[in-house]
C-alpha cells in the first residue's frame, strides 16, 4: 500500500512538472517586422525558442503597412522596422512603450538581374533594351524602395526609367520578382540575397540616406517583458551575429 501511495505522489509530481513546462512552452508574443528581415529574423526567433521555450510568431510586411495597423490596435508584442522614422512617427503618436526604441541594424541594397540576364552588370545595364522591367518596393511605405529610388535618382535614371519600373508591395514581393523571372532586374535588400544564386552588386550607400533599422514596442502589447527579452536578444552578441551573417551593419 505504501508503495503504491509512493508511486502516485511521484506520478501526480511529474504531471504538475510537465503541465507547468508545458504551459511555459506555450509562451508566444507576436512580432511584425520588415520583409527585409525575414530570413534573419526567422532564425533569430528559432534560436531565441530554443534557449527560453518562448514562441515567437512573425508577420513581415512593408514597414508603412505594419506602421498604419499598429497605429490602429494590431495587437503586436514588437516591431522591427526599416527605418527608425516608422518607430519615432509610432513614438509621437503614443503607439510603442516609451524609451523601447532600438537601433539595431544598417541595411544595405543589392543590383541584381534575373537568370536570363546575368551577362548584364551596373547601372547602365538597366537602360538596354532587354530589360523591360525593374522592381523595387514601393517607395511609398517601403524604406528599401525609398532608398532605391533615391539611387536611380543619383544615378541620374530615375526618369528615364519610369516605364520599365514595378513596384512590389515590399522588399521581399520585389526580390521574389526577380529571383522568378518576372522582373528582368531588381533593386533589393542584400539581406535576402543568402539563399540566390544571382550575381549581384552592392550599391554604394552614399547613392541614397543610409537605411538605419530600429525597433520598438507596441502599446498594445500585453507581454512587455517577453517583447523585451526578444528585443535585447536581437541587440545581443548571438542576435548581432545572425544580422550580420545576413548583410545587416551594426549600427
Amino acid at each position: 500500500m505504501k508503495q503504491s501511495l509512493t508511486v502516485l505522489i511521484f506520478l501526480a509530481f511529474f504531471s504538475i512538472i510537465g503541465c507547468a513546462n508545458e504551459e511555459k512552452a506555450t509562451e508566444t508574443i507576436y512580432v511584425a517586422a520588415a520583409s527585409d528581415l525575414y530570413h534573419a529574423l526567422t532564425e533569430i526567433g528559432e534560436e531565441f525558442a530554443k534557449e527560453t521555450n518562448i514562441d515567437v510568431e512573425f508577420t513581415f510586411g512593408s514597414t508603412g503597412l505594419l506602421t498604419q495597423q499598429i497605429l490602429e490596435g494590431a495587437p503586436f508584442d514588437l516591431f522591427a522596422a526599416a527605418h527608425e522614422s516608422y518607430i519615432d512617427q509610432l513614438n509621437e503618436s503614443g503607439a510603442i512603450v516609451l524609451d523601447s526604441k532600438q537601433v539595431y541594424a544598417i541595411g544595405r541594397n543589392v543590383l541584381v538581374y534575373s537568370e536570363e540576364h546575368t551577362q548584364l552588370e551596373g547601372e547602365q545595364s538597366l537602360t538596354d533594351s532587354d530589360v523591360q522591367t525593374i522592381a523595387i518596393a514601393n517607395p511609398e511605405h517601403a524604406p528599401y524602395g525609398k532608398a532605391a529610388k533615391e539611387t536611380l535618382e543619383s544615378w541620374g535614371l530615375w526618369e528615364e526609367l519610369q516605364d520599365k519600373l514595378v513596384y512590389a508591395e515590399n522588399i521581399r514581393q520585389a526580390y521574389q520578382y526577380v529571383e522568378s523571372g518576372n522582373a528582368d532586374a531588381g533593386i533589393v535588400a542584400l539581406a535576402l540575397m543568402n539563399d540566390s544564386e544571382r550575381p549581384y552588386e552592392l550599391i554604394d550607400e552614399r547613392t541614397h540616406n543610409q537605411i538605419v533599422q530600429a525597433l520598438g514596442i507596441p502599446s498594445t502589447s500585453e507581454n512587455l517583458e517577453l517583447s523585451q527579452q526578444f528585443a535585447e536578444y536581437m541587440m545581443s552578441e548571438k542576435g548581432r551575429e545572425i544580422l550580420s551573417e545576413y548583410g545587416f551593419e551594426a549600427p
